[in-house]
């Protein structure tokens, strides 16, 4: 840190951290990259995301969204290992999980048995459907929370089956939201010295993102039974509400184009040298765009085609057209941009060689950003956890190891 800047606004904040796969991992290291001590807990043989390392390249994303964090190997199934949760909870500020609604109150390490030990605990849980409701047991992974929440069934084109979206827009929309929800909650235990249980279901925190879609769907009659449902409408606006909104071939790839109004219209026209298309009652206002949208979709592509991506991109830039080239994720793993921000990092990973993680997209304006340490190997830190957390003294912590409590 340099010598004038401010701490981060989470240190002295210590989590227990029992989460797996990216749901709560994410909202994790965002608290970890804001400064606070975060504990990451696995069961024996370590939690599943880790473990996918056995195929190729799968042990990636544990290290990109566990930097940061503390290490123990912790066997929850034995009454040693719940007490040491226990004591790690007694001077925790928070403890979050992501487990099956009920798996921790059956351990007996639910939020009411945590917060009788510790008043001021923040217990953040998340899982796909919530605690409540009838979905509550479903089983829930990326996939199929969004086939439940719609995101499934307006992704893709009309005439071909639903597919998921690329991302696991899901998981990674709840774990940002548990971070919301924790902080919120630190920021409410600061005034009342109280702690209390915050919640995010995945399925809840994607719905927002339907919005354009559920346009579509309130405007073609909404709740009505008898109302059309609105087909997938492939890379165009899922509300069908803008126009030109599309990708574009180009001589080497693809280009995003969107033109939101009619002066982003008239840019474009004015980059194509087609200035006569302005007095076309076709598309002389956004909702004529819109009715004749597969017209202007071959305009722009018979135009598009003879450029490369770059090159058009370039040319729009400087007529001010929202547009962006469709780039591999080679190019952005080596994104300039990224990286001269730090957002992207090259780091040398004592179990994966040299990889490109991610940093937090949270920035605090007069703090350095947080070294990004290397996701440690499972249980590494177990004696330095145990004797600062929980109180242990090394002859406590060989009785752990020896009855296979701790690895």
């Amino acid at each position: 840190m340099s010598a004038d800047a401010r701490a981060l606004p989470l240190t002295g904040v210590v989590v227990v951290d029992l989460s797996q796969i990216y749901n709560g991992p994410y909202a994790t290291f965002l608290l970890a990259t804001s400064g606070a001590t975060v504990i990451k807990i696995e069961p024996p043989g370590g939690e599943s995301l880790r473990r996918r390392g056995v195929v190729g390249g799968a042990a990636l994303p544990f290290a990109m969204l566990n930097g940061c964090k503390q290490s123990l190997e912790l066997n929850l199934k034995t009454e040693a290992g719940k007490q040491v949760l226990r004591d790690l909870v007694r001077g925790a500020d928070v403890v979050v999980e992501n487990f099956a609604p009920g798996v921790m109150d059956r351990l007996g390490l639910g939020a009411d048995a945590l917060q009788v030990i510790n008043p001021r605990l923040i217990y953040a849980q998340s899982s796909g459907f919530g605690s409540t409701g009838p979905y509550r047991d479903y089983p829930a992974m990326d996939l199929t929370v969004q086939a439940m929440a719609g995101v499934m069934s307006i992704t893709g084109f009309p005439d071909r089956p639903p597919v998921k979206a690329g991302p696991a827009v899901c998981d990674f929309s709840a774990g940002t939201h548990l971070y919301g929800a924790i902080v919120t909650a630190l920021y409410e235990r600061e005034r009342t010295g109280v702690g209390r249980v915050v919640e995010v279901a995945m399925m809840d925190a994607v719905y927002p993102s339907l919005s354009s879609s559920l346009g579509l769907y309130h405007g073609s009659g909404g709740a009505e039974a008898s109302a059309p449902v609105p087909s997938r409408t492939g890379n165009r606006h899922g509300g069908l509400a803008e126009a030109p909104y599309n990708v574009y071939p180009t001589s080497d790839g693809y280009i995003a184009i969107i033109c939101v109004g009619d002066i982003h219209w008239r840019s474009l026209l004015t980059a194509m040298a087609r200035q006569d298309l302005a007095a076309d009652q076709r598309f002389a206002s956004l909702k004529k765009r819109v009715a004749h949208v597969d017209e202007i979709d071959r305009v722009v592509a018979a135009w598009t085609q003879d450029f490369t991506k770059q090159d058009l991109f370039d040319l729009l830039q400087r007529h001010r057209v929202p547009c962006a080239p469709v780039r591999e994720l080679k190019e952005v793993v080596n994104d300039p941009h990224m990286h001269e921000r730090g957002a992207l990092q090259w780091q040398d990973h004592p179990e994966l060689g040299r990889i490109v993680v991610q940093h937090s997209a949270l920035r605090f304006h007069g703090s350095d950003l947080r070294r990004l340490e290397p996701s440690h190997a499972l249980g590494a830190d177990a004696d330095n956890i145990l004797a600062e957390h929980a109180g242990r003294d090394p002859d406590d912590i060989a009785a752990l190891r020896r009855d296979k409590v701790i690895s």
